[in-house]
């Protein structure tokens, strides 16, 4: 991927934190202590997240909040949630880029091995996240909502941009049959827990890189909110065929033994999950929608398979959780 100015900025983030002194060498050269040079992982519109040795440097979407980020990363970097949050390196900083964190730079999940996809690791981390009480994180400002509602009204809003044609109805009936906390229309019912906001497997890594543990990472979404949000795309991915029948099973089980908020300690747990992972559903389709409109192609077996799971839940009530009817 060719620097851009944002990024070439973000290399010289990153290669500050990398090598505290800072040698002042240009960006996008081979570093002198680490022979290394910056590699740019992401450059797009909503965000840009470059790499130089240990250290990743992100700019922020424009639209980001500089009080509520602020906040988000004094959570991550909060002794409470140690082992449970990637703590940052620096930032929140303004910049040529926007408002740019730095991070220390982890080993993901290998998607070529999703036999081995650390399922049961991520509930137990989200167990442990939406155990911290709010009250208890000295902040700098009050905790912002968790935007996974939020999200899920802006692919929406960007599937209707794109026009995607008669399957968009499909969508938007499974978007109508949700209470508007769901659609980012009211707050949620259950907002007293400390939240991730978008959980999937991008989102952890393991640091130090070699032999860690895994942690999540971008704060980005989190917030006060209901924690079933955050088990929503698993739930939605296993209500769709996506993901293995064990695979969900083991989850759920890993949440509950670590005492996980979300969803009672047994039984059905879908009174707590159904509304969520109907968002996430239709968040995801949705999003396939308009992004398959800009590319002018068809949706692939797993959009289609999202795009079927809207079908069959618009048809069907939603399942609310007690006291979860706005």
């Amino acid at each position: 991927m060719t620097p851009t100015a944002r990024t070439r900025t973000l290399g010289a983030a990153a290669e500050r934190a990398a090598h505290p002194r800072g040698d002042g060498h240009p960006p996008y050269t081979p570093c002198p202590d680490c022979g290394r040079e910056a590699t740019v992982l992401t450059d797009r519109p909503d965000g840009a997240v470059v790499r130089h040795g240990t250290a990743v440097a992100k700019a922020h979407a424009t639209d980001t909040d500089p009080a509520a980020l602020a906040v988000r990363v004094a959570v991550a970097a909060h002794p409470l949630l140690a082992g449970i949050l990637l703590p940052p390196l620096t930032g929140p900083a303004r910049s040529a880029a926007g408002a740019v964190t730095v991070w220390p730079c982890g080993a993901p999940v290998d998607p070529g091995a999703p036999g081995a996809a650390p399922w049961e690791d991520a509930a137990i981390l989200l167990a442990r996240l939406h155990s911290v009480p709010p009250a208890a994180l000295a902040l700098p400002g009050p905790l912002p909502p968790m935007r996974g509602p939020a999200k899920a009204a802006r692919a929406l809003a960007r599937m209707r941009e794109a026009r995607p044609g008669p399957a968009a109805e499909t969508v938007l009936n499974a978007w109508c049959g949700l209470p508007g906390w769901a659609r980012d229309e009211a707050p949620a019912p259950r907002d007293a827990f400390l939240c991730h906001g978008d959980l999937h497997l991008g989102q952890l890594v393991r640091h130090p890189a070699d032999s860690g543990p895994w942690q999540l990472i971008d704060v980005d979404d989190l917030g006060r909110g209901d924690p079933a949000w955050d088990l929503a795309r698993p739930a939605a991915w296993y209500a769709a065929g996506l993901l293995a029948p064990g695979a969900w099973a083991r989850f759920l089980a890993a949440y509950r033994a670590a005492g996980g908020p979300a969803v009672c300690r047994e039984g059905d747990p879908w009174p707590e999950l159904d509304v969520p992972a109907r968002a996430l559903t239709v968040q995801t389709a949705a999003l396939a929608l308009a992004k398959s409109a800009a590319a002018n192609r068809p949706l692939d077996e797993a959009e289609r398979m999202m795009l079927d799971s809207c079908a069959r839940i618009a048809g069907v009530p939603a399942e609310l959780a007690p006291g979860a009817a706005s």
